[in-house]
């Protein structure tokens, strides 16, 4: 796997993941890569594929069939292949034991509320997992209906969804593409991605031990470019990472290619067109995806290569994950799969008080996660 030149210490250790596991070796960096590393299969036991997704299960959640420190993965795919049709979210035991790698929810396909899982994965630490639904209608490959899709609250044990919250119930619900959790415990905040309708959405949720109830629901953003794809469906804004120090959530919004952020993002009561342009930065930027921000406090992005791609004599590689500060200047960038398209869902574990952290990259192209333990 060939990486780009990296000026990022926390890309820098990141840069081993792409590499075949008898090479990881410990290498002079802030973040030191440790024994742990993993490259395990995200394919369901019924054969659903294309992993979108993944979320760490955190600190403080009840242990049962999951427990803090395992990863979870959404699919968006069935095993017939066509998208928006995946029904699964696989569970990888945090111990590293790929043999143990199994399905955590199952539910069958039932456009145009359940099916083909997203982006929008998350864990609330109580004890429910979050997962956002775009389903593919009409079938096969076809554009999802407006209005359509659903986030499914599910319980710990992976077998209730607790809430199932429709187009029905909340109008602000239209196709869920992304999702990120600032979790107070009994209380959270969701801010997700609506891909059919170009808008971003806040909901407030009280949590309790066998429950979840959304107590409110406001449009923070609206504004993004949507547009149908080949390759990806559907293209609209994706990523969101939240920096509570600051009260700015960061949008990675694929069609327009381009990173944003929305200031006052918890206490603010109406949208903002698109928000402030954080970087359009077109030779480091190739429809970027998932968005998260690493423990050294930068942003990094999956590029999905479904706008501006690379071009294969050019400079940048296919499926780059790219490092930018929260400014939007470009420090570095790393290749998960020698194929375009490779890269979606990317996530971080830093547990507070612990100099460690670890990172996941799925990679959709050979249905698989790649995980780094790092110190620092």
């Amino acid at each position: 796997m060939h990486l780009t030149p990296l000026h990022s210490k926390f890309l820098a250790a990141l840069a081993f993941s792409a590499l075949p596991l008898s090479s990881v070796k410990a290498a002079p960096s802030t973040f030191l890569p440790s024994p742990g590393f993993l490259d395990v299969s995200t394919l369901a036991s019924n054969g659903d594929n294309n992993p979108y997704g993944v979320a760490f299960v955190p600190k403080g959640f009840p242990s049962g069939p999951l427990n803090p420190g395992d990863i979870l993965v959404s699919n968006f795919n069935s095993s017939s292949g066509v998208q928006g049709t995946g029904t699964t979210i696989v569970a990888v035991p945090a111990n590293g034991v790929a043999g143990n790698v199994f399905t955590f929810f199952s539910i069958p396909f039932n456009a145009p509320t359940d099916g083909g899982f997203t982006t929008a994965l998350g864990v609330l630490k109580r004890g429910f997992v979050v997962v956002g639904n775009l389903p593919n209608t009409p079938l096969p490959d076809g554009t999802p209906q407006p209005q359509s899709g659903s986030l499914l609250f599910i319980d710990s044990t992976g077998k209730n969804i607790v809430l199932r919250y429709t187009n029905a119930i909340d109008a602000n619900v239209n196709g869920p593409w992304d999702l990120t959790i600032d979790d107070g415990g009994n209380t959270a905040t969701i801010f997700f991605s609506n891909v059919l309708s170009g808008t971003v959405v806040r909901l407030g949720v009280t949590v309790g031990t066998t429950s979840v109830a959304v107590t409110s629901s406001v449009e923070i953003a609206n504004g993004y470019t949507t547009a149908p794809s080949v390759p990806a469906l559907v293209l609209g804004p994706t990523g969101l990472a939240y920096d509570k120090s600051t009260d700015t959530l960061y949008v990675a919004s694929t069609a327009d290619n381009a990173i944003y952020k929305i200031p006052n993002a918890e206490s603010r009561s109406l949208p903002v067109v698109k928000g402030t342009l954080v970087t359009s930065d077109s030779t480091h930027l190739h429809g970027p995806l998932a968005l998260v921000l690493a423990p050294n406090g930068n942003l990094l992005t999956a590029n999905g290569d479904a706008v501006n791609p690379p071009t294969p004599a050019g400079p940048e590689l296919f499926s780059e994950i790219a490092e930018f500060t929260k400014q939007g200047k470009f420090l570095g960038s790393l290749s998960v799969d020698p194929n375009n398209g490779a890269a979606f869902g990317i996530a971080v574990d830093a547990p507070s008080g612990n100099n460690s952290a670890r990172f996941a990259a799925v990679n959709d192209d050979d249905n698989s996660v790649d995980v780094l333990n790092l110190s620092f």
